[in-house]
């Protein structure tokens, strides 16, 4: 945390800037006990965070992003953000010019990183800051654009309304998943109509209430199996009648079963051709 700190300036409007010029610069990440938590703030240049080990959450965009290990946290030129991570943590950071390469995301996203993308991103933390931009670092930069412009983006999204009576409704459901409260009665203890409720919430999130619940309960799990919990344990924090219950709303969203998914990210990341993270 120490060499990414040295590597930044802050300018007179507030945002952060790399000190480096070039395209883009790696930096392995590594926090041993402790936590991070950051204000909201920005960047001129553009981030992508990678997690070997660890979680990390972030609100940008009226959204939070949960990040489990093997995926990548992307970030847009000066949109404003804050940062939540707990030890133990690894992982790598890279700041890119914001004009550096077409074709990368245009918001902020979750992504999925293929071996080759999580060996460019250790091999270039490992090359001088100040690297040749003729030499062949500047060529696995290139690669490393390529890869991004083509990474999977990932449902781990949770939309977060701006209204102040639904924001009570998030916190409220946030810190009791296991609530299994029907619509009217949430609507009932944040002093609005159901209906209502359920209007704000398309209006702010683009989802229902029942498929809003069901997506925080997404981030919630995988954060919770990211510290290493059980799938049974998770099913029981989030109220689900059973764990067979919870792996099947899991597999639907997700693709995998909650022991399947997580097995894939924190094993080993091969470099061959069938590996997936």
């Amino acid at each position: 945390m120490e060499s990414l700190s040295r590597r930044f300036a802050r300018e007179d409007r507030g945002e952060w800037r790399s000190t480096l010029p070039r395209p883009a610069n790696a930096v392995g990440l590594s926090m041993v006990t402790g936590g991070l938590e950051s204000e909201f703030h920005s960047h001129r240049e553009s981030q992508l965070f990678f997690l070997e080990r660890g979680e990390v959450t972030c609100e940008a965009s009226n959204a939070l992003w949960i990040v489990p290990p093997r995926s990548a946290l992307w970030i847009p030129a000066g949109v404003l953000h804050k940062i939540r991570g707990r030890a133990p943590l690894e992982g790598y950071g890279v700041f890119m010019e914001p004009d550096a390469a077409p074709n990368l995301p245009a918001e902020c996203c979750a992504v999925s990183v293929t071996p080759l993308f999580r060996e460019l991103l250790v091999r270039l933390a490992a090359r001088p800051a100040l690297y040749d931009l003729d030499g062949p670092e500047a060529r696995l930069v290139a690669v490393l654009f390529d890869e991004l412009a083509a990474a999977t983006i990932e449902k781990h999204r949770l939309p977060m309304p701006a209204d102040q009576r639904l924001r009570k409704l998030v916190d409220a459901m946030a810190m009791n998943p296991a609530d299994g409260a029907t619509m009217g009665t949430w609507a009932r203890r944040i002093g609005v109509g159901e209906r209502t409720l359920n209007r704000l919430l398309v209006r702010e999130t683009g989802l229902s209430f029942g498929r809003w619940r069901q997506q925080l309960h997404i981030v919630l799990a995988l954060q919770r199996l990211s510290r290493g919990a059980s799938v049974q344990s998770v099913a029981s924090d989030l109220g689900y009648e059973s764990a067979s219950s919870f792996v099947t709303m899991f597999r639907k969203a997700l693709g995998a079963s909650p022991a399947r998914y997580m097995a894939r990210r924190l094993g080993p990341l091969a470099l061959d051709q069938g590996a997936q993270p």
